[in-house]
C-alpha cells in the first residue's frame, strides 16, 4: 500500500515518518503523475492560499479532484481540511471543494497562540496529543460526515466516506494513531 504526501509546503518529512509508522510505504508527491500509483493521499499542513497557487502552478488542482472523485482516500491536515472543504467561511471560492465540511480559518489565533492538548477521536484514541498551530475548525459538517473530535465544542475533526479532515498536526506528535486510522481508511476503500 502506497500513500502520498502532497510535498508543496508543510511538514512533509513528519508525515512521510508517521505513515511508515503506520505500516505504508510512504512517498514525497511533487509531480502529478506519482498520484496515479498511490492509494491514498495526505494534504500537510502549511498556508491553504500558498498551497493552492502551487497546486495550481503545478498542474495538481483538477489531478486532485480526479484522484478524490476516484474514492481514493485523502486525508487534510490543518491548511489540507481547509483546501479539502467545500465551504469556506467569508469566502467566495474554494480550493478542491471535495469534502462536505466548511471550515473557519485560523480560528484558534495566530502561530503564537499554538497549543497542544489530549482530545477523544472517535475511532482513533480516547487520549490523542492534539497539537494546533493558526488551526481552523470545522463549523458544519455535511449530513454525510461524521465528527471525530472536537474542542471547546468545535469540531476539530471529520470524516466523510473516504475523506478525513484534522484541524490539528498529528505528524507533529509521537503518536501515529491518527495516521494508523487513515492507513486502515485506505485499506478500506483499496478492497
Amino acid at each position: 500500500m502506497k500513500i502520498g504526501v502532497l510535498s508543496l509546503q508543510g511538514a512533509v518529512a513528519e508525515h512521510v515518518r508517521m505513515l511508515e509508522e503506520a505500516g505504508a510505504t510512504a512517498i514525497a508527491v511533487k509531480k502529478v503523475e506519482e498520484l496515479e500509483d498511490l492509494d491514498g493521499l495526505v494534504l500537510p499542513g502549511g498556508e491553504s492560499t500558498t498551497m493552492s497557487k502551487l497546486m495550481h502552478n503545478y498542474g495538481f488542482m483538477e489531478a486532485l479532484r480526479q484522484f478524490g472523485q476516484a474514492k481514493k482516500p485523502i486525508f487534510g491536515t490543518c491548511a489540507g481540511a481547509i483546501l479539502l472543504a467545500n465551504r469556506i467561511n467569508g469566502q467566495e471560492d474554494t480550493h478542491l471543494g471535495l469534502m462536505d465540511i466548511k471550515v473557519e480559518r485560523n480560528a484558534f489565533g495566530r502561530q503564537k497562540d499554538s497549543f497542544e492538548v489530549e482530545l477523544p477521536v472517535a475511532g482513533v484514541a480516547a487520549d490523542y496529543p492534539a497539537v494546533f498551530i493558526r488551526a481552523p475548525y470545522i463549523m458544519e459538517v455535511g449530513e454525510n460526515a461524521q465528527v471525530l473530535a472536537k474542542y471547546e465544542e468545535k469540531i476539530v475533526a471529520a470524516r466523510e466516506g473516504h475523506y478525513l479532515a484534522a484541524a490539528f498536526h498529528p505528524e507533529l506528535t509521537e503518536d501515529a494513531r491518527m495516521h494508523r486510522y487513515f492507513v486502515e481508511m485506505v485499506k478500506e476503500y483499496r478492497g
